[in-house]
């Protein structure tokens, strides 16, 4: 599974996917995990399966569902997690967002 996640500047995200990258490997997870700015999400149309928004941009959640939910699944990453830095918990809301358990 490919999980982007995105905000302001893509920058405050890179210790989340740190955590995340490393809660799927403690799980033997072999996932593609990244952050990027929301203004580059184009870029990556195609490259990602679950694309993930940092609270910073949660105003364009409505938007991003509207232009990319036919190919990938999107959604929120939600806040007490991303408080947190809740690697782990933040990679089981991607898993459950691909499956459609959300």
């Amino acid at each position: 599974m490919n999980i982007m996640l995105t905000c302001a500047q893509g920058v405050s995200t890179s210790l989340l996917v740190s955590r995340m990258q490393n809660a799927a490997k403690e799980q033997g997870k072999d996932y593609r995990i990244w952050a990027i700015d929301y203004l580059s999400v184009d870029e990556e149309l195609g490259n990602f399966d679950v694309l993930l928004l940092g609270p910073q941009v949660r105003h364009m959640l409505a938007k991003f569902q509207k232009e990319y939910g036919k190919a990938a699944k999107v959604d929120m990453i939600r806040p007490v997690d991303y408080g947190r830095c809740d690697g782990a918990a933040v990679l089981a809301h991607a898993e459950k967002l691909y499956e459609g358990e959300v």
